[in-house]
């Protein structure tokens, strides 16, 4: 109900000693629009490709921490839609850019690394610690070379990611240093933007994915579905950096060669080997055999016969100092 003046109160605001702000209205706030920038992602597609962008920062991450032997945490800053022109004025020069495109699609998109993040991977991928300063932040054909390896494994994880919409194959077209050589969309165009922090040890870097939006209406009608909106979150959600680590680890496999034993012949003698000979081991048949995980010494055993099949039973423990 409006509220009711009284002659006092009228004849205060004729004097202009009453305040308006102190009058009532049911007017509704107007909020501004923008028709040069229309919204062609709704709000929840953008919190589906949110899901989708975790999902592949959980799986580029977990090869990054494999590959470069430390902890490493990505995580998605944020996924918004904005001009192509305020894109570009935010790309450094010069700059690490791939450009893409999606197989059958109009849809392009470019993968801008930082230059830092880019010059670190190369550093550790080769052996260094990361920390190595270049007077030049220009990537050479060799370092190009280096990173190959990363960008293939992106493309494959964004595959994968993605594979919950639909088929899509990432296919590299170029790599460049200036962004105004990618000319992935018309500057009045809105692209959608997703930033990614990506955490090595103390230091921090950026990584961008840039799509054009005017091709993504066929993708859109599929981001609506039940099936995409209910895509999981990371499943390391509220784990440790060490037990991720401990979790990947616990899947590496490796080599176990068990020795019999050890003798020395003469050369002429192992010239004269012939099948059918028999070579004398200093092993007694009680003796430990030694057990090598990885070429390194670590358990002691004996030998056995399992269902058909060679076998040993551990009897000492080398990395605890265990016997069994």
């Amino acid at each position: 109900m409006a509220e009711v003046l009284s002659q006092q109160d009228i004849d205060d605001i004729l004097k202009g000693g009453g305040n308006f702000n102190d009058v009532k209205t049911n007017e509704k706030e107007v909020l501004p629009y923008d028709f040069r920038l229309p919204n062609r992602i709704s709000k929840s597609q953008l919190r589906t490709i949110r899901n989708i962008s975790e999902n592949f920062a959980e799986s580029f991450g977990s090869y990054l921490m494999t590959t470069l032997q430390t902890v490493v945490n990505i995580r998605v800053n944020t996924v918004d839609q904005i001009y192509y022109s305020e894109y570009v004025l935010s790309v450094p020069d010069p700059a690490v850019l791939y450009a893409f495109t999606i197989k059958g699609t109009d849809i392009r998109l470019v993968l801008e690394l930082n230059v830092d993040f880019a010059l670190a991977l190369v550093d550790r991928l080769l052996g260094g610690n990361g920390n190595s300063m270049k007077p030049q932040k220009v990537i050479t054909q060799i370092e190009q070379k280096v990173l190959s390896n990363v960008i293939e494994k992106i493309m494959f994880d964004l595959k994968k990611a993605w594979m919950v919409v639909d088929n899509f194959e990432f296919k590299l077209d170029s790599f460049e240093t200036d962004i105004d050589f990618v000319q992935l969309s018309s500057s009045n165009e809105s692209v959608l933007l997703i930033s990614f922090e990506i955490s090595i040890g103390d230091q921090a870097y950026l990584m961008n994915l840039c799509f054009t939006t005017f091709a993504f209406d066929p993708i859109l009608s599929k981001l609506s579905s039940k099936k995409v909106s209910n895509i999981k979150n990371s499943k390391y959600y509220g784990m440790s950096a060490a037990e991720v680590i401990k979790l990947q680890l616990s899947e590496v496999e490796l080599p176990v060669v068990v020795e019999l034993g050890e003798t020395q012949i003469t050369f002429q003698e192992l010239i004269d080997l012939k099948i059918g000979d028999i070579i004398v081991l200093d092993n007694k048949i009680h003796n430990e055999l030694k057990v090598s995980v990885n070429d390194k010494l670590s358990y002691y055993a004996h030998p056995g016969i399992v269902n058909n099949h060679k076998a040993i039973r551990i009897t000492k423990n080398l990395l605890t100092n265990i016997s069994m």
